[in-house]
């Protein structure tokens, strides 16, 4: 950590002049042009009176939350392959998420695993083939480019009724797969 850098970030945050921290903190301009350029370190003590002058403290100050990964390649899916279907996870760990998307390719004349009945929201996006949605005796029918939105408030399960594999986005809200 830059702590020169941060305290400077702090600063300008605070809309305030070196000569301002200066008067709060009853340290010397310089000095304090000093430490933002890294060309001195403060004590502890010093730093948690520039800090207070900031309107800070030391907690706040050296916590860094941890960057949140935003791009996954294709190195990072996990792929379960099953007889029936191949489901790839594209967000590692999603389970700890709001939403979990997968791809799930599912083999002709195959079933995908029966999701029970939960509160929460599903969309599918079919990427390739055609699938039927099986949900308590009712059928639908979804298509290539064709898309699904539904509550999970009864068991269902995806049918692939073609003769070659059909492939789908599938997102589940709060995690199921």
């Amino acid at each position: 950590m830059d702590i020169g850098k941060k305290l400077k970030e702090l600063r300008l945050q605070n809309d305030l002049t070196l000569g301002d921290l200066a008067s709060r903190s009853e340290l010397t301009k310089g000095f304090l042009s000093q430490v933002e350029r890294g060309l001195t370190t403060p004590s502890i003590a010093t730093l948690e009176d520039i800090l207070e002058a900031l309107g800070s403290n030391l907690s706040d100050f050296f916590h860094e939350e941890e960057e949140k990964q935003i791009v996954f390649p294709v190195q990072d899916f996990f792929v379960d392959e099953q007889e029936d279907y191949t489901i790839e996870w594209i967000v590692p760990n999603a389970q700890k998420n709001e939403m979990e998307p997968i791809i799930l390719t599912l083999h002709p004349k195959k079933k995908s695993h029966v999701l029970s009945a939960y509160q929460g929201q599903e969309f599918g996006y079919v990427l390739k083939g055609s699938v039927t949605i099986v949900q308590e005796g009712k059928k639908y029918k979804v298509k290539a480019h064709e898309t699904f939105y539904m509550d999970g408030s009864k068991s269902h399960y995806l049918y692939n009724h073609g003769t070659g594999d059909a492939k789908i986005l599938w997102i589940t809200t709060p995690p199921m797969f």
